[in-house]
């Protein structure tokens, strides 16, 4: 029988049917929703939505918990060894923390599959690759040729699994030499950025979109395989011919391994309703996010799918474990 957090898929739905009468005094008190990101990056305001649209549904207060570290790493964990009653709750990029991750470390303190319970898929982001606009790039083939120049001392910045690999599957294609500097968050990078110091970033689209709309940075291109709709912005795979180049990063809410599964039906069902909400819609077309729902299922299959394109990935970019 596959294996849902520590309980079987077919007990799962049993219990889930009867989760309305089970949970019905679920929350009694406030929920800690934790995010491996520091507050003011990308991923504390897609935590911070959430929680306020969970707050409302639930009936109960949603406090965001800041654990940032080890690229999502230790706020998973910290999810991870929580007590699993349903009062602490995982908000991350799966992709970073359950998939990337396992290439980027050579061990996790966690195991992204058996040490959680699924509960909703949420939405799928992408990443921008930022220049100077002050700067003399102004398409992709001029950065890849102005690097080519610099060889090893050009530079760029990343501060995520998905914006590193991002860089590096580029400077793989075209062989680069330039060398990659790491930054808690993308935000921590703008001064270096701003200033020039840094040839270029993958920059989350959260953060990278009012940048760009008030000409703070220039965007080249997309990290995602398709065209983002309102974006006037080329695919890598248009911009520099890379035909694989695909990353969109999937963001998901998780509970510990053995938590209730009336309490796993009540929050995957909450999560269902934001998902489809107007003020939903609306977030995630202002940070160019793409609506991306799923139930606990959904979730569960995706993992270790992702697991299996991150593997194929870090070989690419040659991405060595730290």
């Amino acid at each position: 029988m596959r294996m849902l957090g520590g309980i079987g898929w077919t007990a799962a739905v049993i219990l889930a049917a009867g989760a309305p009468a089970h949970a019905q005094n679920y929350p009694a008190r406030e929920v800690r929703l934790v995010v491996g990101l520091p507050a003011g990056s990308g991923g504390d305001v897609i935590a911070r939505f959430y929680a306020d649209k969970l707050s409302k549904l639930a009936g109960k207060p949603v406090i965001v918990e800041n654990k940032p570290g080890m690229i999502l790493s230790i706020g998973a964990d910290t999810v991870a060894k929580a007590k699993p009653d349903g009062y602490t709750v995982l908000i991350t990029s799966i992709t970073s923390s359950h998939a990337a991750n396992l290439f980027n470390f050579k061990k996790l303190p966690y195991d992204p599959i058996k040490d959680f319970t699924p509960v909703a898929r949420l939405q799928r982001s992408y990443f921008m690759l930022m220049v100077d606009p002050n700067g003399s790039y102004k398409s992709v083939p001029e950065l890849t040729e102005g690097l080519k120049k610099k060889g090893d001392k050009g530079s760029y910045a990343y501060g995520s699994p998905p914006a590193l690999a991002s860089a590096e599957l580029y400077k793989a294609h075209f062989g680069l030499k330039t060398i990659g500097i790491p930054y808690k968050t993308s935000v921590a990078s703008l001064s270096e950025m701003f200033s020039g110091e840094l040839d270029f970033q993958f920059m989350d689209s959260t953060v990278g979109t009012p940048l760009r709309l008030s000409g703070k940075l220039r965007a080249l291109a997309v990290s995602s395989g398709q065209r983002v709709p309102g974006v006037e912005l080329p695919t890598m795979a248009e911009a520099a011919g890379i035909a694989d180049f695909d990353v969109a990063p999937v963001w998901g809410v998780l509970l510990p391994a053995n938590a209730p599964a009336p309490i796993a039906a009540q929050l995957e069902a909450w999560f269902g309703e934001i998902s489809k909400m107007e003020d939903t819609l609306r977030f995630l077309a202002n940070t160019h996010a793409a609506p991306y729902p799923g139930n606990a299922k959904d979730l569960a299959d995706f993992i270790p799918k992702e697991i299996e394109k991150w593997r194929h990935l870090a070989k690419i970019a040659k991405i060595e474990p730290q």
